[in-house]
């Protein structure tokens, strides 16, 4: 009795690290699917928001480290260089296939999926902001790429690009 319960105990320990290793590499592996997934920009609602689909399913995103002037707002109405924004991310996004990159927050108050957005392998979110198409906006917690954003307005303002030369 007491030899077959040895048996069975080193054997348990023998199968643990191989189940284990085999645990932590099926979820490395669907890191990495989630850091590398690709999402085809199927709408564009304005400026910062964008609707994106995948596996038949969609989802609503609101860019991550900027604001693009209101063209849609029910008070604001269209804002300075607001149509220029929008129609910039839709003829650089729509039927694009783009890469999502979470923060701290995955949503807004509004339901919304809060994402920085990569085309091309290239941060959409750096490029509305160093061509002047939105501010720098920081949602809260979600800072990850607030120095590099923040850096890329202060440059814009600078040369008097997008809105910081047309407003």
């Amino acid at each position: 009795m007491a030899r077959s319960r040895a048996v069975v105990v080193a054997t348990v320990l023998a199968a643990a690290p191989v189940l284990v290793a085999g645990l932590l590499g099926w979820w490395f592996g669907e890191q990495r699917r989630a850091a590398t997934a690709t999402y085809r920009v199927i709408e564009v609602i304005d400026g910062d928001t964008i609707v994106v689909a995948r596996d038949g399913r969609t989802d609503t995103v609101r860019i991550l480290g900027v604001d693009t002037p209101e063209t849609k707002h029910p008070t604001k109405g269209v804002e300075c260089f607001g149509p220029e924004a929008s129609a910039y991310t839709t003829r650089r996004l729509l039927g694009a296939r783009v890469r999502l990159e979470d923060d701290v927050v995955h949503r807004d108050v509004y339901g919304r999926r809060l994402s920085y957005v990569y085309v091309d392998g290239r941060s959409f979110d750096d490029e509305l902001v160093r061509r002047g198409f939105a501010r720098f906006l920081v949602i809260q917690p979600n800072v990850r790429h607030a120095r590099d954003l923040l850096r890329s307005e202060l440059d814009a303002r600078r040369h008097h690009r997008g809105l910081w030369g047309a407003c």
